[in-house]
């Protein structure tokens, strides 16, 4: 049993961290091409998808829900910026773990890490796709619902536009976005919801295989394979691309904040705490919990440790940067997404893009729409980076076959199988799901992944106190009042997600369990006492 506590010694890190050579991968990226790279993670679902449903939990509150997420990132983001800082390798928090904590934890949150990077890529390609939705619309091309969306989107959505048409013909003197037009609309829903749903499978107009009405999310598929190739292609390239969108998304973001706050009605924020935080504390936590998707990425910088110029320097500055950029400009996006809006009347699908339309700002929606789409594209990119990354890791500690896996292109020097694999995974899951499952599910397993990389920093202070720390995170030794606090924001966000996404979660550690014991724990080069692999880069 102790072998599954087994480490991988610091020195043995630093060694692989100071390997070069055409096997290895390119180190080409500085400080902007990483802060980018954070921020370009960061900066999309979260703020253009997934805050309307943080709305509907959490009211004008959702401000709230924004500070209390960014500060349990802050809190695991300078433990992350420590660790990158000594141990510059792929694996991010894998790794980490590996060094501090021992086999079996490195390998569950490598595998938890799976819920992150290739779910998360799901999850956005969703977002990307409704974008691309509104898009269209621009040109007057209509896509058919159920090539829009998965099929319970698909029938939701459907089923609101009937609705919405019903009570504009009943009532045409009621305004969206008002209150009166929200309690009409639920009025409306609650009286018939028979007819509604007749009328939206019409709507939907799907076909059938084995009897059942399909919904396939053609967009999101098809986006998440173009991200995929352009990975394979290389890193100096992936990043460029990125840099590129996230000049972009920063403008559109700003631009949001700056004319949408012509546009706020004081009143949707409430004239007192109880309309300001209408489900009160617990609302703010349960909000907080799912939009806390809106932060995922940043630690995706760590994972391209081994690509940067000067990891030592560099992936502090590109982590803390990034996280303090943005959570200042969600603080802004969301005071005026609920003062636009008054918050049950806030779209789940494209929040940001229809409260510029409930305002008859066509030509702002549609900025915003082309700013959203270049946002999660980068999101997309980031996400899967990071976990082909990962992967790669585990596989040259023998934990996943190293054949594949750990294969790099001769060209490109990427882990191009690795790559593929993820991609492939992401789209599949995110042209089938509702993106509002996968984002809990993302946000569970990316929660649990920063509370141990939190604990493994104070235990590495322990273990290992004299080792040279290039970055030093504040107060974790003798007090570790940092740490902590990272435990304890993260853990609360996970207990407020509910009990079904812990039973996701632990079915899913489950299944990786099962692939420990049977494989993984059978091959590790740590408990086989082996040294690095040959590197694989043959095609």
């Amino acid at each position: 049993m102790a072998n599954l506590f087994a480490r991988k010694t610091m020195d043995v890190l630093l060694a692989e961290a100071r390997e070069e050579g055409a096997h290895t991968l390119q180190r080409s990226l500085g400080p902007f091409a990483l802060t980018s790279l954070g921020v370009g993670a960061v900066i999309g679902a979260g703020i253009f998808v997934l805050a309307g449903i943080g709305a509907h939990n959490a009211g004008p509150a959702l401000i709230l829900s924004y500070v209390l997420s960014g500060l349990g990132c802050v809190f695991a983001g300078l433990c992350y910026a420590e660790f990158a800082a000594m141990i510059p390798l792929a694996g991010s928090a894998y790794t980490y773990a590996y060094a501090t904590l021992g086999e079996i934890f490195a390998w569950i949150i490598g595998w938890d890490l799976t819920l992150e990077y290739a779910m998360g890529a799901s999850t956005v390609s969703g977002g990307w796709s409704n974008h691309f939705i509104e898009f269209l619309n621009i040109f007057g091309i209509k896509f058919p619902l159920w090539l829009a969306y998965d099929h319970w989107t698909g029938l939701r959505t459907a089923t609101d536009q009937v609705a919405r048409a019903m009570l504009h013909a009943q009532h045409p003197e009621l305004i969206a976005g008002t209150k009166a037009f929200s309690d009409a609309l639920e009025a409306l829903k609650l009286a018939a919801p028979a007819a509604l749903t007749e009328q939206a499978h019409t709507l939907l107009n799907a076909p059938h295989l084995f009897g059942m009405e399909i919904g396939f999310n053609l967009p999101a598929f098809i986006i998440a394979l173009i991200i995929t190739a352009i990975l394979v292609v290389g890193i100096q390239e992936s990043a460029k691309f990125n840099a590129g969108i996230v000049v972009m998304k920063v403008a559109v973001v700003l631009f949001v904040i700056g004319l949408g706050s012509h546009y706020i009605s004081h009143s949707n924020w409430g004239g007192d705490w109880h309309t300001f935080a209408p489900m009160g504390v617990g609302g703010i936590g349960t909000a907080a919990g799912l939009i806390f998707f809106s932060y995922i990425g940043f630690d995706a910088v760590s994972t391209t440790a081994q690509e940067a110029k000067n990891p030592q320097r560099d992936l502090p500055i590109g982590i803390i940067l990034s996280l303090i950029i943005c959570t200042v400009l969600y603080i802004g996006v969301a005071a005026v997404l609920t003062g636009m809006v008054y918050w049950p009347d806030i779209n789940i699908e494209a929040p940001v893009v229809s409260a510029f339309l409930s305002h008859n700002l066509a030509w702002a929606a549609n900025i915003i729409t082309i700013g959203a789409l270049a946002g999660l594209t980068s999101v997309m990119l980031v996400m899967l980076l990071g976990q082909s990354r990962v992967l790669y890791a585990m596989a040259k500690d023998g934990l996943l076959p190293n054949k594949f896996f750990g294969s790099i292109h001769p060209k490109f020097r990427t882990p191009w199988k690795a790559t593929i694999l993820a991609g492939v995974l992401a789209a599949i899951v995110g042209s089938v799901t509702p993106i509002d499952d996968i984002g809990k599910m993302v946000n569970i397993g990316t929660l649990l992944a920063f509370v141990i990389v939190c604990i493994a920093i104070m235990v590495l202070r322990k273990t290992d106190p004299d080792r040279e720390r290039p970055f030093r995170a504040p107060l974790v030794w003798p007090i570790p009042v940092v740490p902590v606090l990272g435990v304890l924001f993260n853990g609360y966000m996970m207990y407020k997600l509910g009990i079904w996404n812990w039973v996701r979660l632990i079915g899913w550690l489950v299944i990786g369990m099962v692939v420990y014991f049977t494989y993984s724990r059978k091959n590790s080069r740590v408990q086989l006492g082996l040294p690095d692999p040959e590197p694989v880069d043959h095609l």
